[in-house]
């Protein structure tokens, strides 16, 4: 290490341009530090680590360029020259290399292995990325956005107020190559379904009034503007594009409501199991107790009504009567006649 390393909790420290933006990733804190080598190269490290692995991811989109090559380094990598930027966890890195040799790459991606990883939920990354297509894709041009700094530096023909952060909305877009031309598509991830529902009614007037607007650079001002909701997502399609290729490009949009257990894996995962196991076996032992409880005291009670009221509570005369066939009886006046003297006793029929 050339000198001493700086850190601070300041975003403006990290990026002075951007801070807002680094913000609202939650930012948490930096560190940068010069190292050189013996022949006279140098590296120099940026690191930006935020709350949870959304916030890494979000800033990683924000700063990606398309011209970028993809690298296999930490959870995504990518480079341009002598810069390589990549994430891992929830810590963002940023390297400049003095010269760039063929053992940059394995350099950084020991660094990403030594990096800390966040536990739990904090891990996941925001859900809403997987529902972008991967058919037509263009490398590298995928954002994701927590803010309306974020979203707003994009250039996007929906503005942030028809987003509406405020209503814990995400979103993320890429662009996409068709048959006529090069489109933007764009996924609004809300809570739920119903917030959707009435953040829908405002995407098509702030459309029109960004088209409105003079001087306004937004992506897809020109040619086809489609959208649709699908669960919580409201998904947009623009761009100097047919109207059926934009129509196209929504329908590979589908939402699937899914329930995705966040909690990391270890020791906590036996210990819960066994707890499952036990209250099974308490609930059992309780059940089957309270059976034999009420049975005894019903049996109990029956009893002892019997011994103290006889004939009187339980078994009363006028309960235990029954229909009776008397049997018995009709045995006993004897047998009907038989089937010869049935014979003789009735006369003949004339045919």
């Amino acid at each position: 290490m050339q000198g001493s390393g700086k850190t601070s909790t300041d975003a403006a420290v990290a990026d002075p341009a951007n801070a807002a933006v680094l913000r609202e990733y939650r930012f948490t804190d930096f560190a940068s530090a010069t190292y050189a080598r013996g022949d006279g190269r140098t590296l120099q490290i940026r690191a930006a680590r935020f709350a949870d692995a959304s916030g890494a991811f979000g800033a990683y989109t924000f700063y990606l360029e398309p011209e970028m090559a993809k690298e296999q380094i930490g959870d995504q990598g990518a480079s341009l020259g002598n810069r390589v930027l990549f994430y891992r966890g929830y810590v963002l890195v940023d390297a400049l290399f003095s010269e760039e040799t063929a053992m940059s790459g394995a350099e950084l991606r020991e660094l990403a292995g030594a990096l800390p990883l966040p536990v739990g939920s904090a891990r996941a990354l925001p859900p809403v990325i997987s529902y972008m297509p991967l058919r037509g894709y263009v490398p590298n041009t995928q954002k994701y956005a927590e803010g309306p700094e974020a979203l707003t530096a994009l250039s996007l023909p929906v503005s942030a107020d028809a987003v509406d952060f405020g209503a814990s909305s995400e979103v993320t877009l890429g662009r996409y190559n068709t048959p006529s031309g090069e489109a933007l598509l764009m996924l609004i991830y809300y809570t739920n379904p119903q917030v959707a529902i009435e953040h829908l009614k405002r995407i098509d007037p702030a459309y029109q009034q960004a088209q409105a607007q003079a001087g306004v650079a937004a992506i897809g001002s020109t040619g086809s503007f489609f959208y649709k909701r699908t669960g919580s997502i409201i998904a947009i399609a623009s761009g100097p594009i047919a109207d059926s290729d934009a129509k196209s490009l929504l329908r590979m949009v589908n939402y699937e409501a899914s329930v995705t257990w966040s909690q990391a894996k270890g020791q906590d995962d036996v210990h819960d199991l066994y707890l499952l196991v036990l209250n099974v076996v308490i609930i059992c032992v309780v059940i089957g107790g309270l059976a034999v409880v009420a049975g005894v005291a019903f049996g109990g009670f029956r009893i002892l009504m019997k011994r103290w009221f006889p004939d009187k509570v339980f078994d009363r005369p006028e309960q235990m009567e029954f229909i009776s066939l008397h049997l018995a009886d009709t045995m006993a006046q004897g047998s009907s006649p038989s089937v010869s003297e049935e014979s003789e006793q009735t006369p003949e029929k004339p045919f």
